[in-house]
């Protein structure tokens, strides 16, 4: 899969991330790989049957907030994947080509601070959802327990 060449002001591998246009250009490029992929593009359009226009603002105002911290996400992202999982089970391997398109699409497009966090958070956010989905805590952290002696468990 090649990436887009980015058209004049919207990315390319020598700036960064610096706004709202860059992360509706992100979103756009990723979510039209993610529909053409063999594996997850028909978890999108026939489990979910997701209306590509009526999410791409919700997407971009997603991103916005995690990247730029601008407060635009006040939905509950754990909501939907719940819901689609019980219509088809999310496996490791829709996570891992979820991670992987969303690097690719992130490495053609940009370079930089935010395009390294954007990629980092992508890794934390798949890794979350996937642990959450499979009834473990969201922290990639394991607390270690104690007996009431004092024996570790």
């Amino acid at each position: 899969m090649n990436a887009p060449v980015p058209a004049a002001g919207q990315g390319g591998p020598g700036r960064d991330l610096a706004d709202r246009t860059d992360i509706e250009h992100l979103v756009t490029v990723f979510y039209r790989r993610a529909f053409a992929d063999p594996l997850i593009g028909p978890v999108f359009t026939d489990v979910a049957r997701m209306d590509l226009d009526a999410h791409m603002p919700i997407m971009c105002d997603f991103w916005e907030s995690v990247l730029f911290a601008a407060g635009r996400y006040r939905r509950n992202a754990l909501a939907p994947h719940v819901a689609l999982h019980r219509m088809a089970p999310l496996r490791a391997e829709h996570f891992a080509r979820w991670l992987a398109l969303w690097t690719l699409t992130v490495d053609g497009l940009f370079r930089g601070e935010k395009a390294e966090l954007a990629k980092r958070q992508a890794e934390r956010i798949a890794g979350s959802l996937q642990r959450r989905l499979g009834g473990r805590d969201a922290s990639e952290y394991v607390t270690i327990r104690r007996r009431e002696g004092g024996e570790q468990l």
